[in-house]
Order: structure tokens, then C-alpha cells, then sequence
């Protein structure tokens, strides 16, 4: 698919071009964290996801089959709102089901239901039962990505609130000119690319916590809206903060 420049009903004083960018960056549409993918306004430093960019007017989500949500580009009423999916403050554009109450952040209401590198896949559940997040070691109602192993549990929640606390950070790091190559795909998160060099194997404590790490960027990348688009140096650094 080829992307051209956009004009967009929040900005209408410049059109806005597609890029890919290597630093995160905030959506100034959904107010959330986002890398990879974006339209932009250089003129004005003004970016949105894809999902915020080019929004679907109504869409529906199979985790609530009964509900219709309608995108908005403001939180309906006067009352807080949180997102149903990652449960962090809905403060821009939004999907809302009117009948229902239900809120769905853009990049949450567009979470893939299955990361896969073909070596190993993580599905989103809406609740994962009694299982523990990797992330927090708590259950809590956020959606959550589970190893087809179900070792590794991820609360769609946890990752956001890592980004959010990162975020001074993120700033201050691309102020600076800190730069990170991506790499042409996710990584692979296969057992075998855990031995060491001199050709013994790692030990279980290991290579679960390396396992956990690997699974956590894979979903960090999903959360901050392109799925398909890993910055290796920036979201290690994330993790390694988180």
C-alpha cells in the first residue's frame, strides 16, 4: 500500500505527510505515545498514529460482539473516561459504544488479536483468568497478551504505564539526538537463540527472563500502534527502566 500526504479535520492548516519515525512520539489526535507509523506536520511538529490519521467512523470489536462504537474526536460527556482495553484516561480521540459506555483508544480498539513471529504467538485475551502478569504480578482486569505456552502474561495496562513514566525520559533522550536503527523484523523468540557463545545453554531462570523480555517489546510494539515496527535501541530502553 502507498501512503500520500493527508489533510486532517484537527489540522486543516497544513496536510500531513506519511513517515516512520525511530523515536516514540505523542499523538497529538488520541494524546497517547506512539513509533513507527505516523502523519506528520513538520511545520508545526503535530503527529497521529494511522488509527487517528485515517479513523474507520464505526467499528466493532469481537471481545464485545453486542456493542457498536462510534469514533469521536473528544471523550463524550463531562465525566472522566477510561479506556476498556489498557484502563489508562481517555483524553482525545476515542471509539465509544453509545448503548454500552465502552471506550476503546484507537491503537487499543486496533490491538492485533495474535503477535506472531513465526516461531512463537501471543494472543490478546480480554481476561486471562487466575494468571499472573509478568509485568506487574498481579491479575487486574486489563487486556492482556498470552504465550500460546502461557507462560508469559502482559497486561495491556502495564505496558501503557511504563510508556507514560518513560515519557520524560523519551523526551529528554530525543532532544538529544539519541538514534536507534530498526531492525528489518521482531525479533524471534525462539529457544534456541538463547545459548550463550561458548555453546552452553543458558539456565531456566534465564531463559525465562529473557523469553519475558523479548515478549514484552513484541507487545510494546503492538501497544504504541505498529505492530509491525520494532526501534530496538528505544524500546530496550524502555524496558530496561520500566
Amino acid at each position: 500500500m502507498r501512503y500520500h500526504a493527508i489533510c486532517h479535520f484537527i489540522h486543516p492548516e497544513h496536510t500531513l505527510r506519511f513517515e516512520t519515525s525511530e523515536f516514540p512520539f505523542k499523538c497529538d489526535g488520541c494524546k497517547e505515545v506512539g513509533i513507527g507509523s505516523r502523519y506528520r506536520c513538520t511545520y508545526c511538529d503535530f503527529d497521529l498514529h494511522m488509527h487517528c490519521a485515517i479513523p474507520a467512523p464505526v467499528i466493532t470489536h469481537s471481545f464485545y460482539p453486542k456493542c457498536s462504537f462510534q469514533f469521536l474526536s473528544r471523550p463524550p460527556g463531562d465525566v472522566p473516561r477510561y479506556c476498556n482495553a489498557c484502563e489508562k484516561d481517555v483524553t482525545g480521540f476515542v471509539y465509544h459504544c453509545r448503548a454500552c459506555g465502552f471506550d476503546l483508544h484507537p491503537c487499543c480498539a486496533k490491538l492485533p488479536m495474535m503477535l506472531d513471529d513465526g516461531k512463537i504467538q501471543l494472543c490478546l485475551h480480554r481476561k486471562i483468568g487466575g494468571a499472573s502478569c509478568n509485568r506487574c504480578g498481579k491479575k487486574g482486569r486489563s487486556w492482556s497478551y498470552r504465550s500460546e505456552c502461557k507462560k508469559y502474561n502482559l497486561h495491556v495496562a502495564c505496558v501503557r504505564e511504563m510508556l507514560v513514566a518513560s515519557w520524560p525520559d523519551i523526551q529528554r533522550g530525543v532532544g538529544k539526538g539519541v538514534s536507534a536503527r530498526p531492525p528489518a523484523r521482531i525479533p524471534s523468540l525462539n529457544y534456541g537463540a538463547l545459548n550463550n557463545g561458548n555453546g552452553k545453554s543458558k539456565s531456566k531462570k534465564e531463559k525465562y527472563s529473557e523469553l519475558a523480555g523479548l515478549a514484552l517489546q513484541f507487545v510494546v510494539s503492538a501497544v504504541l500502534g505498529d505492530p509491525t515496527v520494532l526501534i530496538a535501541g528505544v524500546i530496550g530502553s524502555l524496558i530496561a527502566k520500566g
